[in-house]
C-alpha cells in the first residue's frame, strides 16, 4: 500500500516533468540522449525493465490482500464457534480492511502502469520517427 502511494508520487512528478517538457519526464528519450547508439529493440527492453516492478506490484497486491484476508479468518471462525461475537466482528473487520487496502493499492498501480505504458509507447514511436527522418535526410 505504501509502495502504491510512493509510485503515485513518482508518477505525479514524471507527469509534471512531461507537462513542462523537461527531459526527466521522457525516460526513453533521456536514455537515447545519454547513449545515442541504442537500438529500438534496446529501448523497448529498457521500457519493459522500467515497467517491471510496477507491473509486479499490480499483480501481487491482490494476492497479498487475499493472504491478509485469510489470516484473521481462522480466529474469526474459532471465535464464532466459541460464541464470542465481538471477536468475530473484530477479526472480520481486519480481514475486509486488508483486502480493501490491497485492492486500492492494486488499482493505483494498475492505473499508473497503463498510463506509463502509453507514455513509453509514444516515446518509442517518436524515436522511430526521428530515426526515419535522420535516415531519409542522409
Amino acid at each position: 500500500f505504501v509502495h502504491a502511494f510512493y509510485a503515485l508520487g513518482a508518477f505525479g512528478w514524471q507527469a509534471w516533468q512531461r507537462h513542462r517538457g523537461q527531459a526527466g519526464g521522457f525516460e526513453l528519450m533521456a536514455a537515447r540522449a545519454q547513449r545515442p547508439g541504442l537500438t529500438l529493440t534496446e529501448l523497448e527492453a529498457l521500457a519493459v525493465k522500467r515497467m517491471e516492478f510496477a507491473r509486479i506490484a499490480t499483480r501481487v497486491a491482490p494476492m497479498l490482500g487475499l493472504v491478509a484476508t485469510m489470516i484473521p479468518m481462522g480466529p474469526a471462525l474459532k471465535a464464532l464457534a466459541d460464541g464470542q461475537f465481538a471477536d468475530v466482528s473484530r477479526n472480520l473487520m481486519v480481514a475486509f480492511s486488508a483486502v480493501i487496502l490491497a485492492l486500492i493499492a492494486a488499482s493505483i498501480t494498475y492505473w499508473i502502469v497503463n498510463v506509463r505504458r502509453r507514455w513509453l509507447a509514444e516515446e518509442l514511436l517518436e524515436v522511430e520517427a526521428l530515426r526515419q527522418r535522420a535516415g531519409s535526410a542522409a
